[in-house]
């Protein structure tokens, strides 16, 4: 299939993180864009600020009478729309070309050098810092994002397309459609066992991505991962390092020892070691592509991060408060880790909405774990996305495994209350649901009361 032969693109699900930058890169090549999406949302509104049309009825007479031609439109569709939606039962019985979103991602790439970022883990947070990193060294790149760029305000980062820059996402094994030049891995801890049913199935994937590199592509690995390639650690020895770490200003400060080279007082405003980390390894991958390191550092300083990863939304003399999408156990250690570093001695008070029956089910014991590290702890309904309930699997049940003086299930209504009446000075809403629709509600609240 060539992409080229389409004069018509339809998105199933355009308001994807993933699908609408997809959808604002075939708007650039002047293709005519339209897709479906339940119902409005910021991104959309953007797609349609920028001329794209967007319907949110699924009946199939919504479909633009321009895109009902199979010889011109192409059809794309996101995992998270079931197979049994109207619209896209339609196009596959009526002759249309229907593809997942990797695999068009995967057809965008394939005349490319590709930089490709796996994990279970830092994915959204790294590949934007790579593509902030390129992009400031003048590198031409398109780059599709997880997240909203706080340097570019957008998913979608253009400059050119020599290179792109995409997360390589290990749902639905969808990143074994990319054959990249650069690729890492962040991380490999068990994640979506709903698709992969064990661990060791996970595992298999991503070495089965590794194969998918190109024949003199470069791998990037944490280490302490069970593979072989070029290795980075925070404060441990590798072929990339984190060395001298310190905090100045409320940013860290450290030196990057490269195979070649000791690179002196880099700074990076992002708190968490895991997101130290993550620059690390955009910083080697970008290093290896030929960017000069006293550049990369310079860019490094000015990054400002990505919109709802450790987002510190409200900053007073009384009040922190911090989002972030943080959703597995691991993510969570992470923003703690992050917190206790930056607001030491302080009460943290956090809201959480499990994200996926199955996930909370799989890893509920983890979850406790990681949540009875905070002082005060608010659970809400459990955000169902793709999923039906699962008997017995609630954030009552949850709850009843955290072991916390201070804890309890609320709804969404009820947040700005618990906010009004805690003592604490710092507030955290983590999840990956729906719960980022409160933070502004949250913010003007605590800009009134202080």
């Amino acid at each position: 299939m060539k992409l080229g032969q389409y004069s018509h693109i339809y998105f199933v699900g355009i308001g994807g993180i993933g699908m609408s930058a997809l959808a604002r890169y075939f708007n650039a090549l002047d293709k005519n864009i339209a897709g479906y999406d339940k119902t409005p949302s910021t991104i959309t509104n953007n797609l349609v600020n920028e001329g794209i049309e967007v319907i949110y009825d699924e009946e199939v007479s919504e479909i633009p009478k321009s895109f009902l031609d199979s010889e011109t439109t192409l059809v794309v569709y996101t995992p998270a729309v079931p197979i049994s939606h109207p619209q896209l039962v339609y196009f596959n019985e009526h002759g249309f070309k229907v593809v997942k979103r990797s695999v068009a991602l995967g057809l965008v790439t394939e005349n490319s050098i590709c930089f490709a970022v796996a994990g279970t883990h830092g994915k959204t947070t790294t590949s934007t810092i790579l593509a902030h990193l390129l992009y400031e060294c003048n590198v031409p790149l398109t780059a599709f994002l997880g997240g909203i760029s706080e340097n570019f305000k957008s998913n979608y980062i253009s400059k050119g397309y020599e290179v792109t820059v995409v997360e390589a996402d290990e749902f639905d094994r969808s990143f074994l459609t990319l054959s990249p030049d650069f690729a890492c891995i962040t991380s490999m801890d068990a994640d979506h066992l709903d698709i992969y049913g064990a661990t060791e199935s996970l595992e298999q994937a991503f070495k089965a991505f590794v194969q998918k590199l190109k024949p003199k592509g470069k791998l990037f690995v944490r280490k302490g991962l069970n593979l072989k390639g070029i290795s980075y650690a925070v404060d441990d020895s590798a072929d990339y390092s984190v060395k001298n770490i310190s905090i100045e200003n409320g940013s860290y400060v450290f030196d990057v020892q490269t195979p070649h080279q000791l690179i002196k007082d880099v700074n990076f405003n992002l708190p968490g070691r895991h997101n130290l980390s993550n620059a690390l390894i955009a910083l080697a991958m970008a290093i290896e592509y030929g960017c000069a390191p006293n550049s990369l550092a310079s860019a490094l300083a000015s990054f400002k991060g990505v919109h709802r990863r450790f987002s510190i939304i409200h900053k007073s003399e009384e009040k922190v408060y911090i989002d972030d999408y943080a959703h597995h156990p691991t993510e969570i250690e992470a923003v703690h880790q992050a917190v206790t570093e930056m607001y030491p001695n302080q009460k943290v008070i956090v809201f959480f909405q499990p994200h996926l029956f199955s996930r909370t089910k799989d890893f509920a014991d983890d979850f406790a774990q990681s949540l009875s590290k905070f002082d005060v702890v608010r659970l809400l309904e459990i955000y169902p996305a793709r999923e039906l309930p699962i008997p017995g699997i609630t954030s009552d049940w949850l709850l009843s495994k955290v072991n916390a003086k201070d804890k309890k299930c609320i709804t969404k209504a009820n947040m700005a209350n618990e906010i009004k009446e805690t003592d604490a000075t710092v507030i955290l809403t983590l999840g990956a649901g729906d719960i980022g629709n409160e933070v502004q509600q949250i913010k003007d609240y605590l800009s009134i009361a202080s």
